[in-house]
């Protein structure tokens, strides 16, 4: 394994390893190879390993056996302490108790970036868009670019600069007179009197008004003599004839008058200069420039210039109007001519386009209503018409049932009649205009929402507060319909699209909007550059499988392999060179169809210098990868032997028998199809399915079978499953969970045989670290009442609760039951570091003394499962507990283990062996599991299904979204979505048994199920 050139064929064995040449080993060269000398991490036999460098390396083996424990808490935490000792000695001193690795040494190391299966983040705010940096060019690009329209007219807003005011006023003709002129606004309530006094004060020495210059001093002069009485009077006309009457005393009328003269019909304008056009006098130019920036600055705004004309000779009075302006959307055929250096059209005032006025993530983008998070509290649909077959007549709306407000189903029946709406009619037939009517209501017809106004109006009431929680759910923000940008960010458009308009797009159709951009050359001079990332970063998400993603989408919604190769294009775009990329199981969630996108990306963040470690079990990307090293042979601590390294082919001609991978991919062992499929008469069926990209359609599920969905990614399984099937029944069976169900139909069948739905996802099993397998199979009581009943306990006064590390007692003070201590770093991620008054066994030194067959409560902890069963051999309760967690493959896994430190997929076995420990003691459910074969090595799914068809032995039914082709062809009853994803999926290829399916001629699935069967 370990030699200095290591050929193509490499075929040891662990105890071949143990006697090679130990200076063959240390003497490979670094730049050529990472060396990994020893290595003890949890259950690793202090092996040695030759990663080469530049290549694609894939480490396999069973769940267990020690992969991870070689990529990530060796390689890639030997990685991050050595960039956190290239820190600074201030950045050190916070991070100095850093544990390093359990292994000798690691030579060779480059900088590592480790992509794990998890979902990191359950930040409703993050998105696909924010989490590939997508999101953060698309706001640059909008900014720079946008173009403001407004919603009243349509036409593009548009402010005009000093620059393009000076340039028209020299459009004109030369020596044409041009008077720049400002208007008088009503800013401080004061008089047209008091405001010429100030502008005189100024420096400004003449008005315009009624078409006439006048001197301020002369005006202000007939103002004090000739009070303006009202606003007939209010014209230069008044001003200029001799009045009759005296002067008066009080200034009360003339106060009045003056001030509505302001904002009245007739306006005032101040003279800031008379110019005459002269085109090659740079003075001129100046001089027009300063002056148009005077106006802008006295008119607040405005600036209007009057443009002298000559009768012509049929002409009668007043002046001719000619048209002036070259430039769309700058004025109007007209003598004056207004400009603006406002952001206005249409009386409407807008926000010039900035970053942040596209960032959901900062107040003054973020939607009002919603606060940038998309969804509201709202009236769910589901709730209020939770049987959808039943008209109004016959009580769909569950609110109006009761006898007190049965009177608001009765009134609005009695007036439908006026409005043609057909009460015996069943709400899913219903049309828009019809649904419309009984929501929102009419004049005299009060609908849903006018019966919860009342409601919110009596909340002071406690039977009208349960009422209205009753029918609340998260639905979407009506202002924003989803996009969580404040409303006027809509009007900012790029060739006719506005930045909602394309984080709703799917990414596949996304990158032909890009592909078919057409802007001025100025533009794309300026978005050059961003345009370059934004269609890069696109192409990257399209080549490892996700076109049907929208950048609206939530990150906490992915699934743990979308949420990987989502990270996974995002360190294609940042184009790193010579680090080190450990990846855990890309592949899952992909269709067979898509493995070899990925297969690509990976080849080609290889080929841009990078070491690539991928752990991986799909035999595709093995087949793909430079080297394999094979940990195992058994998982847990029967595991972490180096059992073979060297190329795929060397792999499958390899005569080594102890290694499971290597007898799958000869082909010595593999998984059987069942002799017999089981068939089922009782179906639940839901019609109308439209959530998302699915087509309308109508499905079967079987009851009492094993069910699997499977069509590439993006044809509609999750959202027929997690979005439709499972609410609609978790709300039929009273077991709402705030999850907002998708639109269709109805869902009718033999409802009556099955009593609850259970659905096992890859979510941590519980929310606390100290949470972990054997608790949440409550097998812990048993456990705690054992220690308890030992005599120590006894003569102490231990009870139960001593003996756990949730409540105060028994449990270490310092750390309070962690285990371990947390180190909050503001510039990084936090350190969790081992507690060091209990040395991380989490109990006081007291407890510990307690022991039962020579172990303490810690000592016992530390017990995989697979040795907790030997060492419970006689108490049947704890071993009916523990035994199923072995039967689903986690005999590896350790009592105590925190749930944090579970993949999605173990997490999911947890679950179910908590299911099947239950045994026959439960009713009838339907279990559905979301890819349960996450993390599992072939030999593991032989287990699994062992363990789901024990579930439909006891009588359940089981659904399972998969992609994984030996699940598939083990399957009663396969529902095959697609044929593509995204928009161009949603349709049913085909319903019925793996041996039909293979002869379909439209679909994926059969083409690569054909090689399996």
């Amino acid at each position: 394994m370990a030699k200095k050139t290591p050929p193509k064929n490499i075929q040891q064995t662990a105890s071949e390893v143990e006697i090679s040449a130990e200076n063959a080993f240390e003497n490979l060269d670094t730049r050529k190879f990472i060396l990994v000398k020893g290595a003890r991490a949890n259950n690793l036999k202090g092996i040695d390993v030759a990663i080469p460098r530049g290549k694609l390396v894939v480490i396999t083996g069973l769940s267990g056996s020690g992969k991870s424990s070689l990529a990530f808490d060796t390689i890639f935490a030997e990685g991050q302490r050595m960039y956190v000792e290239s820190l600074s000695s201030y950045a050190r001193q916070f991070l100095g108790r850093m544990e390093k690795p359990d292994v000798e040494w690691i030579k060779g190391v480059s900088p590592a970036i480790a992509i794990e299966q998890k979902v990191a983040t359950k930040n409703p705010r993050s998105t696909v868009g924010t989490t590939t940096e997508i999101y953060d060019f698309l706001k640059l690009l909008f900014a720079r670019i946008g173009r403001t329209f407004s919603p009243v007219s349509g036409a593009e807003v548009h402010k005009n600069t000093v620059d393009e005011v000076v340039a028209w006023v020299h459009t004109h003709e030369e020596n044409k007179k041009i008077s720049i002129l400002s208007p008088i606004k009503n800013q401080h309530f004061r008089t047209l009197e008091q405001e010429l006094k100030i502008v005189l004060q100024k420096g400004f020495t003449r008005i315009l008004r009624d078409d006439k210059v006048l001197f301020i001093e002369d005006f202000l002069a007939e103002i004090a003599t000739n009070p303006i009485e009202n606003q007939q009077e209010n014209s230069s006309e008044t001003i200029e004839k001799k009045s009759t009457k005296k002067p008066t005393k009080t200034t009360s009328k003339t106060s009045k008058a003056t001030k509505e003269s302001i904002s009245n019909e007739v306006l005032t304008y101040i003279v800031i200069d008379r110019i005459v056009v002269k085109k090659d006098d740079e003075d001129n130019y100046f001089r027009v420039a300063d002056s148009v920036q005077t106006a802008f600055f006295e008119g607040l705004g405005e600036c209007v210039i009057d443009v002298a004309t000559t009768p012509s000779p049929s002409f009668k009075g007043g002046e001719q109007k000619v048209p002036l302006l070259p430039k769309e959307g700058l004025g109007v055929v007209s003598t004056k001519h207004t400009f603006s250096d406002k952001f206005e059209l249409d009386g409407i005032t807008f926000e010039e386009p900035s970053v942040n006025f596209f960032t959901f993530n900062n107040p003054y983008g973020a939607c009002k209503r919603c606060e940038g998070f998309g969804n509201v509290l709202g009236i769910d649909e589901d709730l209020v018409i939770s049987d959808k077959t039943l008209s109004v007549y016959e009580g769909a709306v569950v609110p109006w049932r009761t006898e007190k407000m049965q009177e608001w189903q009765k009134a609005f029946i009695k007036k439908a009649l006026d409005y043609d709406f057909p009460v015996h009619r069943a709400y899913q037939d219903l049309d828009e205009r019809e649904k419309n009517l009984l929501w929102n209501g009419a004049k005299g017809l009060f609908g849903i929402d006018k019966f919860f106004e009342f409601v919110e109006k009596e909340i002071h009431k406690i039977q009208y507060r349960v009422m209205l929680s009753r029918y609340r759910g998260k639905t979407s923000c009506p202002d924003c319909k989803g996009t969580r940008l404040r409303k006027d960010a809509h009007y900012v458009k790029i060739n006719g699209k506005s930045i909602q308009d394309l984080v709703l797009m799917p990414i596949e159709k996304l990158v032909d909007f890009f592909k078919n951009l057409s802007i001025s050359d100025y533009d794309k001079e300026v978005a050059k550059r961003i345009l370059t990332e934004i269609e890069s970063r696109l192409g990257f998400i399209m080549n490892v499988g996700l076109p049907y993603l929208t950048l609206n989408r939530t990150t906490s919604t992915l699934s743990g392999g979308e949420y990987q190769r989502i990270k996974l294009s995002t360190s294609l775009g940042s184009a790193l060179v010579g680090s080190m990329y450990i990846l855990d199981e890309p592949s899952i969630g992909l269709h067979p169809r898509d493995t070899q996108k990925l297969i690509e990306v990976l080849h080609q963040l290889r080929d841009l210098g990078n070491t690539v470690i991928v752990v991986e079990h799909e035999e595709e990307v093995m087949a793909a990868a430079d080297e394999i090293i094979d940990i195992g042979r058994e998982a847990g601590v029967k595991g972490g032997y180096l059992v073979f390294q060297g190329s795929f082919e060397a792999a499958k001609t390899a005569e080594i028998e102890k290694s499971y991978t290597l007898q799958f991919l000869r082909g010595t062992d593999k998984i059987d199809i069942p002799k017999i499929r089981r068939k089922s008469a009782n179906f639940i069926e839901i019609k109308g399915a439209r959530e998302n990209n699915l087509k309308n359609i109508d499905v079967k599920i079987p009851l009492g079978v094993l069910t699997v969905i499977t069509g590439v990614s993006g044809s509609g399984k999750s959202t027929l499953v997690k979005k439709i099937l499972y609410p609609a029944l978790a709300k039929h069976y009273n077991d709402f969970n705030g999850e907002i169900t998708g639109k269709f139909d109805s869902i009718s069948g033999d409802l009556k045989l099955i009593h609850s739905i259970e659905f096992i996802d890859q979510n941590p099993i519980g929310k606390s670290s100290r949470s972990n397998p054997v608790t949440y199979l409550k097998a812990y009581d048993a456990i705690r009442d054992l220690y308890a009943n030992q005599p120590l306990a006894k003569a102490l006064g231990y009870k139960a609760g001593f003996f756990s590390f949730n409540v105060d007692g028994g449990r270490c003070d310092t750390c309070n039951g962690e285990g371990e201590v947390k180190i909050e770093m503001q510039f990084m991620a936090d350190v969790y570091l081992k507690c060091e008054s209990c040395n991380g066994t989490r109990f006081k030194k007291s407890t510990l003394d307690v022991k039962y067959k020579d172990k303490n409560i810690a000592q016992l902890l530390d017990l995989t499962i697979d040795e907790s069963l030997v060492f419970f051999e006689k108490d049947k309760k704890i071993l009916e507990k523990l035994r199923p967690l072995q039967d689903v493959g986690l005999g590896y896994v350790r009592l105590g283990q925190s749930s944090n430190t579970l993949s999605g997929g173990e997490a999911q076995r947890v679950k179910l062996g908590a299911f099947l420990s239950a045994g026959g003691k439960t009713m009838p459910k339907i279990f559905v599991f979301d890819e349960p074969t996450t993390g599992l090595h072939f030999h593991d799914i032989k287990k699994l299904l062992k363990a789901i068809n024990a579930l439909i032995e006891q009588g359940h039914t089981v659904v399972i979204i998969e992609h994984n082709l030996d699940v598939i062809k083990c399957a009663d009853w396969v529902i095959d979505l697609g044929k593509e994803g995204g928009d161009k999926g949603g349709y049913i290829c085909y319903e019925g048994t793996p041996e039909g399916l293979i002869k379909q001629k439209d679909s994926y699935t059969a083409d690569f199920l054909k090689e399996k069967m």
